[in-house]
């Protein structure tokens, strides 16, 4: 079970950890071992998730994200299976606490005196630089 907040938590079942062989430099015991761990939680399908926040996090399009709605996240940083799945469920949580966050509404501004003056005043001074450019008559 993964602890998101007080109110969310993500049952074990909803969560599909595969170890697989991670890439790069590890010597002879890389070929051996699959210390890798490729976490895969299907966002659509959760029972455990709030619909607000299975919309945020599948209108945001994440990097991990598949089009069938599957969050995939692959660890790999450490050479422990152990680590890597720890690493793998705080990234999850991470993610997820991420899609909880509601964002602020912009509020509409005027823009002041100032800052109108002054693109007017932008404008003058390329228009007489560009004049300046033009053969006389």
């Amino acid at each position: 079970m993964l602890i998101v907040s007080n109110r969310v938590t993500i049952a074990a079942a909803e969560l599909e950890l595969q170890m697989i062989r991670a890439s790069g430099p590890g010597g002879q015991h890389v070929n051996k071992t699959s210390s890798a761990i490729q976490l895969i939680f299907d966002v659509k399908n959760s029972a455990s998730l709030p619909d607000i926040y299975k919309q945020r996090l599948l209108s945001r399009g994440h990097a991990n994200l598949t089009a069938s709605g599957k969050l995939i996240i692959k660890a790999q940083q450490y050479r422990s299976q152990e680590l890597n799945r720890q690493d793998a469920l705080e990234r999850l949580k991470a993610i997820l606490l991420a899609a909880m966050v509601v964002p602020k509404k912009r509020l509409a501004t005027k823009p002041t005196l100032a800052s109108k003056k002054r693109r007017v005043d932008n404008k003058k001074k390329l228009s007489q630089t560009k004049a300046l450019r033009r053969k006389p008559d």
